[in-house]
């Protein structure tokens, strides 16, 4: 438990200052949604005048003059990518910062087994994204709480746990292109997420791309087929999380191979 401890405590500062950073963002879209109210008929001839844009972000299909999907459109968002960024981060970091970082060398003289090690880390990474989600949907509970609306419960919590499960395939992705790196890569795992989300928006706009919902995790994460379903599709679900766990073992067999210099 040794690595893991450490991981923890290293990655104390990011995980507090993300989870302020999307917690704080979250309320205050909460705390601003009863000025919101009465302009939603404005807002409304507004977005239908954007065309593909607002069926991009699924506005569409969403009556943002209700709390649901006022936080789906506006909160989900911001949940979505601030999560998928960190969660991206954390895994391309994991086992390719010992290598840039110089710590390799120290870190593998000690008794313990590469396998133990990768698994202690990606447990760090877990934990972190874990502790986050708690505590970021407890931030946004309290704010709906505090303006006095019904919290609507079953689509709040699909949310983030849909979301919950993009940051756990994002995070076990780049944790596998972590083991092939010599040094950790930021631009890589943003890049990922990035795309990701970018080819979320694409699948919206047009039925010709319909096929990418299956591809990327944002596909499972829409707040408008949410709120429509009142569940999760099952079916990308399971091969993101097959996607991941492939990624991990790949990781796995990799470390444990890597000549590390």
């Amino acid at each position: 438990m040794t690595v893991l401890k450490h991981e923890l405590r290293q990655g104390r500062t990011a995980l507090f200052t993300w989870t302020a950073a999307i917690g704080s963002l979250l309320m205050l879209c909460v705390f601003i949604f009863p000025e919101t109210r009465g302009d939603v008929d404005e807002m409304g001839r507004l977005f239908a005048s954007m065309g593909r844009f607002t069926a991009a972000f699924g506005m569409d299909r969403l009556d943002l003059g209700t709390l649901t999907g006022y936080y789906c459109v506006e909160c989900g968002t911001i949940l979505g990518l601030g999560g998928a960024f960190f969660a991206s981060l954390a895994g391309i970091s994991a086992l390719a910062k010992e290598e840039g970082d110089r710590t390799a060398e120290f870190l593998l003289t000690h008794p313990i087994a590469r396998g133990l090690v990768a698994a202690e880390k990606l447990a760090a990474v877990l934990i972190q994204l874990a502790a986050m989600d708690l505590a970021v949907l407890a931030l946004a509970l309290a704010s709906m709480k505090w303006i006095g609306q019904p919290i609507p419960w079953r689509e709040v919590l699909l949310l983030h746990g849909a979301n919950g499960l993009l940051q756990a395939e994002l995070a076990g992705i780049c944790f596998g292109i972590s083991a092939f790196l010599r040094r950790s890569s930021a631009g890589i795992g943003v890049g990922l997420a990035a795309v990701l989300y970018l080819m979320n928006l694409v699948s919206n706009m047009t039925d010709r791309a319909r096929f990418l919902k299956l591809i990327t995790p944002f596909g499972y994460c829409e707040g408008a087929d949410i709120v429509a379903d009142g569940r999760l599709s099952a079916g990308p679900v399971v091969l993101g999380m097959a996607l991941a766990c492939a990624a991990v073992a790949a990781a796995c067999l990799r470390y444990g191979r890597k000549d590390i210099l």
